[in-house]
């Protein structure tokens, strides 16, 4: 009888391959395969703008891009890990890195400036700042009653 370890997540890491398109590409003359890069995000929102973060270790500034349609109110994110084409086989036992194109979107709230988004890289983090429409305050204004 042969004994398998229980996976509890297995399902649920194939299902995200399924929905975000990640797919398993092998490795140049290996069996095993490494899965498409698909950097992890974080967002929150603070009272003047929107934030969100996305992990992208290893990957130049030079291969992100972000854009932003602002008829669809949309911000998609992509670009590259590239594999080092140098590396020599007997390096590694085996690899875990992910590498690949990826592509992330995310919806614009109504209240974001579509015109003053910042993105700038530093340490492998892409941070994207989305600053709020400030909202004009409206003055109370009393009728008189006759």
């Amino acid at each position: 009888m042969l004994v398998t370890r229980f996976d509890p997540f297995a399902e649920i890491r194939e299902l995200e391959k399924r929905l975000l398109g990640a797919v398993e590409v092998p490795a140049k003359g290996e069996k095993e395969a490494v899965s498409a890069f698909l950097p992890s995000v974080n967002t929150r929102e603070d009272e003047n703008a929107y934030v969100i973060e996305v992990d992208v270790p290893g990957v130049k500034k030079e291969d992100i891009k972000v854009n932003v349609d602002s008829e669809k109110r949309t911000l998609t994110i992509s670009g590259e890990r590239k594999f080092e084409k140098e590396v020599k086989k007997e390096d590694y036992y085996k690899i875990e890195s992910s590498y690949g194109k990826f592509m992330r979107s995310f919806s614009l709230p109504e209240n974001v400036d579509a015109e003053n988004i910042e993105a700038k890289t530093e340490e492998g983090v892409l941070r994207i700042t989305l600053p709020k429409v400030k909202k004009e305050e409206k003055e109370v204004k009393e009728i008189p009653v006759k």
